[in-house]
């Protein structure tokens, strides 16, 4: 099975990283450098929430790793005054349910205009975004009283991300196949970079700063998109590469996402997650049942890995030597060493249950997760997989928060920390 990956990925290096009409390697970003950052040991700012000037350049690599100032209980800045509280938007209930992390009860419910789809931390840790995506707006949260303020109209904001230096919002409008480019302050619109695939809408940071790697759900496909946020710089075509299971979109136990496919999509990319040293990027794959594995400094496919059935949702431990990938139509969690290149464990849930978007609570000890077609939010045990309470919401629970999380700074979703 190596021998045959190893002579695959060979072959699709050059075939897999191909560049949009218009861009040259000249528009690529500068390789990571992330290894020698690391033997270097740079120090990273210490205050709780750095000024957007400290940013200004690339932030610094840290030896710990990129999620060394994530770890358990270093909660910091606005997110100390937070009250510790689940945001959970019910995609098919046009509401926001909000749990109580102590108590694990539904304490409050609110409506929103149509089909909220996550609830972001802004960069500065002040405001909890929830996604109205149909309703095109987004509704604020104060997390010191875990209620909504006055809505601001954006267009199409299925997810939303922030550039690592804080000046902007990623709106991540994927019915009409773009990125919207705001100012994170004011969300007013900047520019709009248009992407050459179908539903685009997870993405995360290379560990400098210097570039953004998002999901294309419908097309199969990975773009790089420099930080300047002006053009996609290059696109990963998964769709070539032969690994996983392949599923057919009928045979998926929920293929209702699965007939929005682009003929010939045999890949469905979810979630984007850097791994702790900053070397490789995780995506989930629904349709291949597993992680693909980028390297960061080449943004180019240097492996797979098998998770379960609908692999979808990726998360970090506390002390970064554990991801979680939720296996969305395989009822489990699987959990992936520190590289995401070896499955460690596999957490079951009950039959039935859809684990999907959630969060890791700020001392680490607990993974809660949306049931996206239960109606049902999942607390488990970090230490023992065990799982510890389904909690009753209304239909449709998709990107759930948990909050506070420790975290110098938010880089968007339901809480990608650094």
């Amino acid at each position: 099975m190596r021998a045959r990956w190893r002579r695959a990925a060979g072959a699709l290096s050059a075939a897999a990283l191909s560049l949009p009409a218009g861009c040259s390697s000249s528009d690529l970003p500068a390789p990571d450098p992330v290894a020698a950052a690391s033997r270097t040991g740079t120090a990273a700012p210490s205050r709780p929430a750095p000024s957007r000037r400290a940013f200004s350049k690339r932030p610094a690599v840290v030896s710990a790793g990129v999620y060394a100032h994530a770890g358990a209980g270093m909660v910091t800045g606005a997110a100390r005054r937070a009250r510790r509280l689940v945001y959970v938007p019910e995609s098919l209930g046009n509401g926001v349910s909000v749990i109580d992390q102590r108590t694990y009860r539904v304490v409050r419910r609110f409506a929103v205009g149509r089909e909220p789809q996550h609830v972001v931390p802004s960069w500065d840790l002040r405001t909890l975004w929830v996604n109205d995506d149909l309703g095109n707006d987004l509704v604020p949260i104060d997390p010191r009283s875990g209620r909504p303020g006055r809505r601001v109209p954006v267009t199409d904001p299925y997810n939303l991300y922030f550039s690592p230096d804080g000046r902007h919002a990623l709106v991540m409008a994927e019915r009409l196949q773009r990125i919207d480019v705001r100012d994170a302050r004011t969300m007013r619109l900047q520019r709009s970079v248009r992407v050459p695939c179908r539903g685009v809408n997870h993405a995360d940071f290379s560990s400098d700063g210097s570039f953004l790697l998002a999901s294309c759900e419908f097309s199969g496909k990975l773009l790089v998109i420099p930080t300047t946020f002006r053009a996609v710089a290059a696109t990963i075509d998964l769709n070539r590469i032969r690994a996983g299971a392949r599923r057919s979109p009928a045979a998926m136990p929920m293929s209702g996402p699965a007939r929005s496919l682009d003929p010939g999509a045999t890949s469905m990319p979810q979630d984007v997650r850097l791994t702790a040293d900053g070397r490789s990027f995780v995506v989930a794959d629904m349709l291949r049942n597993g992680v693909w594995i980028v390297d960061a400094a080449r943004r180019r496919v240097s492996g797979f890995v098998r998770t379960g059935a609908g692999a979808h949702g990726i998360y970090p431990s506390r002390d970064g030597r554990a991801m979680y990938v939720t296996n969305r139509d395989g009822a489990s969690v699987s959990v992936l060493d520190a590289t995401g290149r070896r499955v460690r464990s596999l957490w079951r849930l009950p039959k039935g249950a859809s684990p999907d978007m959630g969060g890791v609570t700020a001392d680490g000890s607990q993974l809660w997760l949306s049931g996206r077609y239960d109606r049902e939010v999942y607390v488990m045990s970090t230490r023992s997989g065990r799982l510890l309470h389904r909690i009753r919401v209304g239909p449709g629970p998709h990107g759930l928060a948990v909050w506070p999380q420790p975290g110098r700074f938010s880089l968007g979703h339901t809480g990608n920390m650094r």
